[in-house]
């Protein structure tokens, strides 16, 4: 049995700097993961199979099978082994999912990158860099840096990855509300969409600075979300309240996060956050690098 984590992906930064003629909207974003996640197992098997379970999964188990990102990874990755001659076997794959659904933290797509990557170490199959660029946007624009792993910045439609060297982890807390977001929805009420860039990172190598650095930063895609779901002010605020250095939305929302000065106090302001909102999702956690 192979496990593989598919971490929580935080946008610490998001900015909205245009839009293509086919509609997507292009992006300059950075991207950090956490130690928090989903975690998939993946075997060989005398059929395919696909079992979902972990204290997120009601959200998903109404879906068609065949419509969970985790499905269409394997048979994307399954077809583009076909087409170099190579006939893939059955596996068995489960979803120990722990991130809420469609909630701004790339919970599917980092649950496809890692089925990607468990089925290549599975198979044995090591398609090229380009060939799994290729099949993960076709995925979805988060599923390229959710294969990445590591601090980045995204811009193109989130295709074009940049790698961050960061000297240090952040201590975070991650809250969402429970209240859906449609992410189409948020994108069409963006005000402008040609906002300035993401300026070059400062502080790398220091923490304190860094922070300071990403304070001058945004997500254009805050404000329209929250007009949507006041709820994610209320996440932002009790945040806030609790101690963070930084909260900010994440993606599109309604998750938000919360920069704390260390693990303790992300610990202790996720412990009390519980208390005041027994009804939201609420995780410290850190960042990888």
């Amino acid at each position: 049995m192979l496990r593989i984590d598919a971490p929580a992906k935080i946008n610490l930064a998001l900015h909205i700097t245009g839009q293509r003629a086919d509609g997507y909207h292009l992006i300059d974003s950075l991207v950090v993961f956490a130690e928090f996640g989903d975690q998939l197992s993946a075997e060989l098997s005398d059929k395919d199979g696909f079992h979902l379970d972990g204290p997120e999964a009601a959200a998903l188990s109404s879906e068609a099978a065949g419509s969970n990102l985790v499905v269409r990874a394997r048979d994307a990755l399954r077809d583009a082994a076909r087409r170099s001659g190579l006939d893939m076997p059955p596996v068995g794959i489960r979803l120990d999912k722990r991130l809420p659904v469609a909630s701004g933290i790339g919970g599917g797509s980092a649950d496809a990158a890692a089925t990607i990557k468990a089925l290549c170490e599975l198979w044995d199959y090591r398609p090229g860099p380009e060939v799994l660029a290729k099949l993960a946007l076709d995925l979805g624009a988060d599923v390229p840096m959710c294969l990445d792993g590591k601090p980045l910045i995204a811009r193109g439609i989130g295709e074009a990855l940049n790698p961050v060297e960061l000297g240090f982890d952040l201590d975070l807390v991650i809250v969402n509300p429970r209240v859906g977001v449609s992410t189409p929805s948020v994108f069409s009420a963006l005000a402008h969409r040609n906002n300035a860039p993401l300026p070059s990172p400062e502080g790398l190598n220091d923490k304190d600075r860094f922070v300071e650095w990403l304070r001058t930063t945004r997500n254009d895609l805050q404000p329209p979300a929250q007009q949507m779901v006041p709820a994610i002010g209320d996440c932002l605020s009790a945040l806030r309240h609790a101690g963070a250095g930084l909260a900010r939305m994440s993606g599109s929302g309604a998750s938000c996060f919360g920069v704390f000065d260390s693990p303790g106090a992300a610990q202790a302001a996720a412990a009390s956050l519980e208390r005041a909102q027994p009804g939201w999702f609420i995780a410290a956690t850190r960042t990888t690098r």
